[in-house]
């Protein structure tokens, strides 16, 4: 796939890819939050509600973009 086929006017995503640009994203997420804590060092409290809550989201995304995965090349 070449970068002009992509910003063509016709071009869609396939669920295959959707789902796996969604476990991408999600999993790039939970690591992103847990290194925010790691990296934080002077803080104590470890991980907080709004943390709880985005880890959960990414794990979400991850889930879904996995059941998007079997679905092979139809038009997301």
């Amino acid at each position: 796939m070449n970068l002009k086929h992509v910003f063509s006017n016709d071009f869609t995503l396939s669920k295959r890819v959707l789902g796996a640009l969604m476990i991408a994203a999600g999993i790039a997420g939970f690591v992103g939050v847990l290194m925010i804590e790691v990296l934080d060092i002077g803080r104590q409290g470890g991980i907080g509600p709004s943390q709880r809550i985005a880890l959960g989201g990414c794990v979400i995304l991850a889930i879904i973009g996995a059941t998007l995965l079997p679905l092979g090349k139809n038009p997301a």
